[in-house]
């Protein structure tokens, strides 16, 4: 194939033939794809013209004809194509294409009372919806494999760090255990966010439904019913919250996997050497440096957690739309609700591959708390100093002993001794238990199986939710 012969149809990341898994997945691409959208504006069209029919609005044979044909498959997408493009409107060209082989009768009664963007926001609620449900599986599958970490780490000593340094000891169960809390809040998130944001839209050309006279709000009721979204209590033309809580809540969760992806990437680091992805013979970490197992999946996680980021914003300024009517605010929801579903559902498969065979190194972990004991027992220390000197006392007298012994290059535990044990009025007995990390865990091992429980309990029951 030539340049010149090549049908030029796969120009998206998301869609290369060669990169796309990495940016979207096979559910997002089928969600999102061109025939898949015309097919549910085409049932959406065909449910409103059913559920008028139940209403005596049009006539019961035309829906049946309406609903019959409605079928994307069996429309001329290239006469489509050529009807959008003379119209200039995004629907136009579907619905006469559509009305014509909905067949003369019939054909006049369909989109009847309806906007535009009546059926262009209820598809696009389909379409988050099916992210949603998409979304929720890997999340719960993800979590399930967090859940048995944390469990199997709780009361593995690993080295605590703050703004990238030593602070105290604690297991490395305690550091799944805030992944997955934080992936059970997300699926609590997306409960509440069903009820708010999977809801129709049938409101007119101003929002005031007056082409359906008295028989509107019954019909709104079965519209609903029939494709199984909720009844908002007005139109939502120009107020696009539910849009915007959609796609900054999904950018938060690609986030949470890329919180954790990146840690696991700092930790696989050889200095640390404390986990690392699974790796089988075949990946390839350099063209160049054939030694190399770089964390491919990752780094990938962070790069689609970023792009998800990105699709916020966009968002967030869809909410400013003018009137009761700004095409604005919807030409941006279509790109940016179907990128932060490509981007987040990809972070979440791909995070799930890295999690179900994260290896833990438990020998490097104690080895790495080891070399740090002195340090990290600072805070041990001043609070047994604090008995008898006060907090502020303590904290100043260790404060001098450690930087001091930091300053000189020593051990801290042996730059203690050099003082005197007597001078802290602490025995050798006590600044052994002090300098001995596996004694100051704290509540490391109750907190990870208190989450652990939880998750039980919540990914018994989120399968029932929907």
């Amino acid at each position: 194939m030539t340049e010149a012969t090549c049908p030029h149809e796969r120009s998206h990341i998301v869609d290369s033939r060669f990169f796309g898994d990495r940016y979207s997945t096979a559910v997002s691409r089928r969600i999102f794809c061109d025939a898949c959208r015309a097919q549910r504006w085409l049932t959406v069209e065909a449910e409103l013209a059913l559920a008028e029919a139940d209403l005596g609005l049009i006539p019961s044979d035309a829906a049946r004809r309406i609903a019959q044909a409605a079928q994307a498959g069996h429309l001329d997408h290239d006469a489509v194509k050529a009807e959008t493009d003379r119209s200039g409107h995004s629907l136009v060209g579907l619905l006469r294409v559509f009305q014509a082989a909905c067949g003369t009768e019939a054909g006049q009664y369909i989109h009847y009372g309806a906007t535009t963007q009546d059926i262009q926001d209820t598809a696009q609620v389909l379409e988050m919806r099916d992210v949603m449900d998409a979304l929720e599986d890997m999340l719960r599958e993800n979590a399930g494999y967090l859940l048995r970490i944390a469990e199997e780490n709780a009361e593995v000593p690993a080295l605590g760090r703050t703004h990238a340094q030593p602070a105290l000891p604690m297991t490395f169960g305690l550091k799944v255990a805030g992944w997955l809390d934080e992936a059970l809040r997300h699926l609590e998130r997306m409960a509440q966010m069903r009820e708010r944001v999977l809801v129709v839209q049938l409101f007119g050309g101003a929002g005031t439904m007056a082409a359906f006279g008295p028989a509107a709000p019954e019909l709104l009721r079965r519209f609903g019913d029939r494709l199984g979204l909720r009844v908002p209590a007005i139109g939502w033309h120009v107020a696009r919250d539910r849009v915007a809580e959609f796609v900054t809540s999904l950018a938060m969760i690609a986030g949470a996997f890329g919180r954790a992806a990146d840690e696991i990437r700092v930790l696989s680091r050889p200095e640390f050497g404390e986990v690392s992805e699974a790796w089988a013979y075949g990946k390839v970490g350099s063209s160049t440096m054939p030694h190399k197992r770089n964390p491919e999946r990752c780094e990938q996680v962070v790069v689609t957690a970023r792009m998800a980021a990105a699709q916020a914003q966009l968002a967030m300024t869809a909410l400013a739309g003018d009137h009761e009517r700004d095409s604005r605010s919807l030409r941006l929801e279509w790109a940016c609700v179907a990128d932060v579903s490509h981007y987040t559902l990809a972070a979440a498969q791909i995070f799930g591959e890295i999690i179900s065979g994260l290896e833990v190194h438990p020998d490097r972990l104690w080895a790495n708390v080891s070399d740090m004991a002195d340090r990290i027992a600072s805070e041990a220390l001043m609070f047994a100093l604090a008995q008898r000197h006060g907090k502020q006392t303590a904290h100043e007298m260790v404060y001098r002993l450690t930087q001091t012994a930091q300053e000189k290059r020593v051990s801290v535990r042996e730059f203690v001794r050099e003082q005197g044990e007597a001078g802290l009025s602490l025995d050798a007995a006590t600044l052994d238990d002090i300098f001995d990390p596996r004694r100051y865990l704290g509540a490391s091992a109750r907190l990870t199986r208190q989450v652990v429980d939880e998750a039980r309990t919540v990914l018994g029951q989120t399968a029932m939710l929907r």
